[in-house]
């Protein structure tokens, strides 16, 4: 994708693009389960309800924006991922997709683990009540101090991602007298079908140690002979996020596995555990077609039990990290309309009271987003419409290409489904905005289980 500019802003003239899927919808009043939560629907007077409750009670009683989220969608989702998987395999929930205590409940009572990759994640992740055993602490450049917290911590594993950090892991262990269970992340050099800031094992990128260059191996050699302090459990790949297909798994497992053999042909040992990462896809608009976890789980086991015999090695414990496949179909963001601007030939802006300080994603990755309104049924015609925000960018924009009601008005309320993975977790404070409230819905009531910002908020770090 270009990231060229232009002074009026990239594609500013584009209305539809050749080719595009969009198309007026038969009927806007229509929720496709596809990008809706389960329990979402419309009721008798057209109002769109969510876990039984109201949109226009929860803006009334809450506020917008506002991050709503399905509990009961959630729960199942994560109770899917674990069963699909079942005993032999472990789901580590991947944190930065969204993380709050509530969440973390939800996770272990569920039976998942968890994923993190800060000291803020992890101190969410203990308070929210995650046994420690059952975290795994991710990242590129982590310092000493958030080692020294995660072994202090106990944590189940930690993923290590550069020589610098094996040997400053190693000291940390040892001085605190444990002996620390560790994945070595390997780049095996797939490039998945995804945006290029969200593809992560090809070769020219911040993460892992490179397969191709002999990195790995190094790094192999190098965790063994700190055995006193580290205990090497595995490997770990992720190779990027938003696929829909195994293909690029199969080739990562292919090479991981290549590389267990390896190690039990140089140091004689087989080591038990391989973790592929998460990545598996959602759907943001009705042309995305999303795998189930139960498939997804019988194609990868199927994929390394081959691998495995083909190399006579016993196939290892597997983990896999779904975020954005558990959080992401669970919420949307519930915005008020502001204006309707009207550009003849063009389309038309639909303006609201929130924008890419609670939702990056479009600005950032061109990412699709649906749209629809949900305080009221319309009969009326549909139009093309670009729903922006309120920001000081021409960049704000949700989502870039849809159709809303031809009587769309100031004061309705419309929403974005599929805004659970990454939007909380991305929102800044641009333009001094202050980041929406995340609404836990569940059995007809509503809660806050991560209130909005105030004003005495931002005030509060502002020391002059």
């Amino acid at each position: 994708m270009s990231r060229s500019a232009h002074p009026a802003g990239p594609r500013h003239g584009d209305v539809l693009p050749e080719g595009h899927y969009l198309a007026p919808p038969s009927d806007l009043n229509a929720l496709d389960p596809k990008v809706w939560s389960h329990t979402v629907a419309r009721d008798a007077d057209g109002v769109v309800t969510v876990g039984g409750a109201t949109v226009t009670a929860l803006a009334a009683e809450f506020g917008t924006p506002a991050y709503v989220l399905d509990e009961a969608d959630f729960r199942a989702r994560a109770r899917a991922w674990r069963q699909a998987f079942g005993a032999g395999a472990d789901v580590y929930y991947a944190g930065k997709a969204f993380l709050s205590k509530a969440v973390v409940r939800w996770l272990h009572e569920e039976g998942l683990s968890l994923d993190v990759c800060s000291p803020g994640e992890l101190a969410v992740a203990l308070a929210g009540g995650m046994p420690p055993a059952r975290i795994a602490l991710h990242g590129n450049n982590k310092s000493a101090a958030e080692l020294e917290q995660a072994v202090k911590a106990g944590v189940g594993h930690i993923v290590v991602d550069s020589a610098q950090e094996i040997d400053r892991l190693a000291a940390i262990a040892a001085g605190q007298g444990v002996r620390q269970p560790v994945l070595i992340r390997v780049t095996v050099g797939v490039e998945a079908h995804t945006h290029e800031f969200i593809a992560t094992a090809h070769e020219d990128q911040k993460f892992g140690f490179s397969l191709a260059q002999g990195a790995a191996a190094q790094a192999v050699a190098q965790v063994l002979g700190h055995h006193e302090a580290l205990e090497l459990r595995g490997l770990h790949s992720h190779i990027g996020s938003q696929i829909f297909d195994t293909a690029g798994f199969e080739v990562a497992a292919r090479r991981v596995v290549g590389l267990l053999a390896e190690i039990r042909d140089e140091h004689g040992v087989e080591l038990p555990e391989i973790d592929l990462g998460g990545g598996l896809g959602i759907a943001y608009t009705s042309e995305d077609d999303p795998r189930e976890p139960a498939e997804i789980a019988t194609a990868l086991a199927e994929i390394v039990r081959r691998e495995c015999a083909a190399q006579r090695l016993r196939a290892p414990r597997l983990s896999v990290e779904p975020g954005r496949a558990i959080v992401g179909p669970t919420a949307f963001t519930l915005y008020q309309v502001g204006t309707v601007k009207p550009l003849a030939g063009l389309r038309t802006y639909v303006s609201v009271d929130g924008g890419m300080s609670d939702n990056i994603r479009t600005a950032l990755y061109d990412a699709a987003y649906s749209v629809a309104l949900v305080s009221r049924r319309s009969q009326a015609e549909p139009m093309l419409v670009r729903v922006v925000g309120k920001h000081c960018e021409s960049g704000d924009i949700v989502v870039k290409d849809a159709f809303l009601p031809g009587d769309l008005t100031p004061g309705d309320l419309i929403a974005v489904p599929a805004t659970g993975a990454y939007c909380r977790s991305m929102a800044s404070n641009y333009n001094h905005a202050l980041r929406p409230p995340v609404l836990a819905v569940a059995d007809g009531a509503a809660r806050v289980i991560v209130r909005r910002e105030t004003e005495e908020d931002l005030l509060r770090l502002d020391v002059g």
